[in-house]
């Protein structure tokens, strides 16, 4: 093996992606042009351990709660893959890496080849856009993005609302060889039936009374890129067939066209439902849950990676408040942190939005955050105690007490409806949930 070192090294040297060559006992050889510029100077890095120089560990990755791939290739005798949050000359990054064991004479395991990709979709400290975050449920949902992010698969995102389904959409299509052409949202909670062959295939001049002219679908956009079905359980069951025959053979028509045309686009698909019960109940195709569901990814809520919240903050305050440079108290991060989140980080960006309208100075202190909380509160009681005092028989069975609950959440809606004079849209910010969720409330109740 040290007669073909040098031409190793030569040819690590030579490749675009940063790489490192180290031994078992993880002590790096060499680096290449590459890893010295992303991660380390040449001089700080060779004859120091891999888990020193991109951790700041004093042991291994895997005695550190890491996933250590050489460990992993040792017991495997393969290639292995991981993610990690590696410390780089610009801060912490997450970085896929791939590594590689390299055999002596005698068999065994001497050498290890590792390359490092930085996962630029997602960051480990507080930053303007994209996913933020450093908890191990947060960093399990990234790595299943980094893996089927190159991939053609279809992605089925699923989680509560408000846990930021549209951002890891993106996250896989910004981390797919699609990435130069178009991600394209479609919202189907929010488009009437009537509308949704229309404006998901595109129409014909004349197709319909008002298709004065021809007019190309949200299919047709997205082609050579991604596809986003947002809310995706809300598509009505004529339109599924339509949805299969897409992913199946890339085909659709227009409607009022015999046409048939074909495009290219890589379904990503999110709900807040529970698809099998849909199917199990004849409201979702089960053929077209399969389709879509190749790759499930489910996301986390906020109270399964709460440790998140001081990088969460900061980075929404900065867009909530990006004119002030406000900041958080100790206790003021407590409270947050014991607060349950049934909204998710977009609950969180309200509360803190809210806070820093209640701010006079550039510190958020704990009364600020508890008054912000205190309006959720105080809308939940007046909800509980007008449901309170209507006489109402205990319900038979869970399904019965799940309607009642709905009907709780409804009336209080109607009864927001009816107090409220501005738009829809200040009235979903009001509510701390989505313009698109709040439509979607509405047509349930007919509104």
């Amino acid at each position: 093996m040290a007669s073909v070192l040098p031409e190793l090294v030569s040819y690590l040297e030579g490749l675009p992606e940063p790489h490192i060559l180290f031994d078992n006992q993880y002590r790096i050889i060499a680096a290449n042009a590459a890893y010295r510029r992303q991660f380390s100077p040449v001089a700080s890095a060779i004859g120091r351990t891999c888990y020193e120089v991109s951790h700041h560990f004093s042991v291994p990755c895997d005695q550190a709660g890491e996933s250590c791939p050489l460990a992993r290739s040792r017991e495997s005798g393969q290639r292995e893959r991981v993610l990690h949050l590696h410390h780089t000359q610009q801060g912490e990054a997450y970085v896929n890496i791939e590594l590689v064991p390299l055999r002596s004479a005698a068999g065994d395991q001497a050498y290890f080849i590792e390359k490092m990709e930085p996962l630029r979709v997602a960051q480990g400290q507080a930053a303007a856009q994209g996913l933020i975050g450093r908890s191990a449920t947060f960093q399990q949902m990234l790595e299943l993005v980094a893996r089927v992010g190159p991939s053609q698969a279809s992605v089925l995102l699923l989680g509560e609302s408000g846990t930021g389904k549209e951002l890891v959409a993106r996250a896989v299509h910004e981390a797919s060889p699609r990435t130069a052409a178009p991600l394209v949202v479609v919202d189907c909670a929010s488009l009437p039936e009537t509308l949704f062959e229309s404006e998901l295939f595109g129409h014909e001049r004349g197709a319909f009374t008002g298709a004065n002219t021809s007019k190309p679908g949200l299919v047709e956009a997205a082609s050579g890129g991604t596809l986003f079905l947002d809310e995706v359980g809300d598509i009505p069951l004529p339109m599924q067939v339509k949805l299969l025959r897409l992913l199946e053979s890339g085909t659709y028509r227009r409607v009022g066209s015999t046409e048939l045309r074909r495009t290219d686009v890589r379904v990503v698909s999110a709900t807040h439902r529970h698809l099998k019960g849909m199917v199990a109940e004849g409201r979702f195709r089960e053929d077209l849950y399969y389709r879509l569901s190749t790759f499930p990814i489910r996301l986390p809520a906020l109270r399964e990676r709460a440790d998140d919240i001081p990088l969460l903050a900061v980075a929404l305050l900065a867009r909530v408040a990006p004119q002030r440079r406000l900041a958080l108290s100790a206790d003021a991060l407590a409270c947050l942190h014991d607060h349950a989140f049934p909204g998710n980080v977009r609950e969180l960006r309200n509360v803190l939005e809210r806070a820093a309208l209640l701010t006079d100075g550039t510190t958020i202190e704990r009364a600020h955050v508890e008054r912000a909380l205190d309006v959720d509160v105080q809308a939940g009681t007046r909800a509980a105690s007008a449901f309170a005092a209507k006489p109402a028989s205990p319900p038979a069975d869970r399904e019965g007490a799940d309607q009642s609950l709905r009907g709780v959440a409804r009336a209080t809606l109607r009864a927001q409806l009816q107090a409220h004079r501005g738009n829809r849209a200040e009235l979903a910010r009001k509510l701390g949930i989505s313009e698109r969720s709040l439509y979607r409330k509405l047509r349930e109740m007919g509104a």
